[in-house]
């Protein structure tokens, strides 16, 4: 089959199509998928059907996996299900907070690199697409006046900040539970080994360290609103079988809402953030 290559915005996304299962596990095609996640942020393989053994394989590939303890899946330790399905994932119960804008891991220690996810079964509620929000180039379209007052700030990001979107007034069991997720505190701009810098935000941010919570919540609120504006933002309609690899460190993603009893089942693995530097 021909392999197809169609860039999606002017500054954001590309569509892979004629390469799908092993035939993904090559180090050229890695290569040129690192390639293409610099430049674009995001690579969509169009109906992949890879196999878990091949997700993982071709993973590897692209840089070190981030073990996933509570990912759900019965053989691969290394993948996580996406699901609402309590009887398929622990973290079902958690879904709900994917619907607000995101980038994952952002309390780790280094959030991760990439994330790596794969449609087994498309939402049949007519929901559950995801959306991603060009952050590099939110950034690169501010004023250097602009720039310069974020420099230097850092921000609290924690899971409680983002169950809070979905329950505002938690349950003392439930905010204790939250809390149990340890938070972190990251730079506000992360820069990349190359120079280029980006936003670290989303639903995890909580506070501006130093500022007063109303006006550390302001700027985190406009700075969101600036990086998810429509020229910055793609979003991906899933078919099953869809791979689809994203440049964590500069792409807030987010699901667009699906039901509880919705088919929707993904598979995921990230990779670990060792290549950031603040």
């Amino acid at each position: 089959m021909t392999v197809t290559v169609t860039e999606i915005t002017p500054t954001t996304g590309v569509e892979i199509t004629g390469l799908s299962g092993s035939r993904l596990v090559d180090k050229a095609v890695a290569e040129e998928c690192r390639t293409a996640l610099e430049r674009r942020g995001v690579v969509i393989y169009r109906q992949a059907h890879i196999s878990d053994d091949d997700l993982v394989a071709f993973s590897k590939l692209l840089g070190r996996l981030v073990p996933l303890p509570l990912g759900g899946h019965p053989t691969h330790p290394d993948i996580q299900r996406i699901t609402r399905d309590p009887s398929k994932s622990p973290l079902a119960a958690y879904r709900e907070g994917t619907f607000h804008w995101h980038i994952d891991g952002t309390t780790d220690e280094v959030p991760n690199k990439a994330t790596l996810l794969t449609a087994r079964q498309i939402s049949d509620d007519g929901g559950g697409d995801t959306e991603f929000a060009n952050t590099f180039a939110a950034y690169e379209a501010m004023s250097k006046t602009e720039q310069s007052e974020l420099e230097g700030l850092r921000v609290v990001h924690s899971f409680a900040a983002s169950q809070l979107l979905v329950t505002p007034n938690p349950s003392p069991k439930e905010r204790a539970a939250w809390d149990r997720n340890p938070s972190r505190e990251q730079p506000l701009v992360w820069t990349r080994p190359g120079g280029r810098k980006s936003l670290l935000i989303g639903a995890t941010a909580g506070e501006i360290v130093g500022r007063p919570r109303t006006e550390g919540r302001a700027l985190l609120d406009d700075l969101l609103d600036r990086a998810t504006q429509p020229r910055f933002v793609v979003r991906h309609r899933w078919r099953q079988g869809d791979l689809v690899i994203w440049d964590n460190t500069g792409m807030l993603h987010r699901a667009l809402p699906y039901g509880e009893g919705s088919s929707r089942l993904m598979h995921r693995t990230s990779l670990a953030g060792e290549e950031l530097v603040a």
